[in-house]
């Protein structure tokens, strides 16, 4: 098997970085030591931080399982949580430190570079939207009441599961995340 490209080196250094250490607190010298290549590399391949930071929202995207909110054969509330468990896992498997790369990214740069809060709100318009969907697939099955807005509670379980996961990380605890799974699928998402 051939050596990945500098650009796939370099691209995937720096979502390794961006998720671990946030935003401002990577350089391209911390992107490009960490893939092994000379800082001119990095400028062959990508015009600034902004770029590449893109680039690493692209692959965080990636690694979300979206696909498990709308694969058929499942209940859509199983579905749903599901989506969440797993990315529960990721949280405690890698010691309560890096939480979702689009909410950390929505705290530290969204209020400093446009171009990134057009990204974060983009992405975070397309998983909500993908938890409506969810949600309304369960009221049509008669798994949710018809009477609640599915948009409303899809924008406020993904507002919880950010809210958990800061809280999750500011006590290296999944008290938060059990509180979210007990208070969303227990309380809002309860069938019936």
């Amino acid at each position: 098997m051939g050596r990945a490209s500098k650009r796939e080196e370099i691209a995937e250094a720096a979502f390794r970085q961006f998720h671990a250490q946030g935003f401002n607190a990577t350089g391209i010298s911390d992107i490009v030591k960490a893939a092994g290549v000379p800082k001119g590399s990095f400028y062959n391949h990508f015009s600034s931080k902004e770029e590449s930071a893109l680039e690493a929202l692209s692959r965080y995207e990636a690694t979300l399982r979206f696909e498990m909110l709308t694969s058929p054969g499942h209940p859509p509330l199983d579905r749903l949580r599901a989506h969440f468990e797993f990315l529960s896992k990721d949280t405690v498997e890698h010691g309560f430190v890096r939480g979702c790369m689009v909410g950390n990214f929505g705290a530290e740069v969204a209020d400093h570079n446009e171009v990134i809060r057009a990204a974060l709100k983009q992405g975070f318009d397309q998983w909500a939207e993908l938890i409506r969907r969810v949600i309304a697939e369960a009221q049509a099955s008669g798994d949710l009441a018809g009477d609640l807005d599915a948009r409303a509670v899809a924008l406020f379980i993904l507002s919880a599961w950010e809210g958990a996961l800061i809280v999750t990380r500011a006590e290296k605890s999944d008290a938060a995340v059990e509180a979210f799974f007990a208070t969303v699928f227990g309380v809002i998402l309860r069938p019936g």
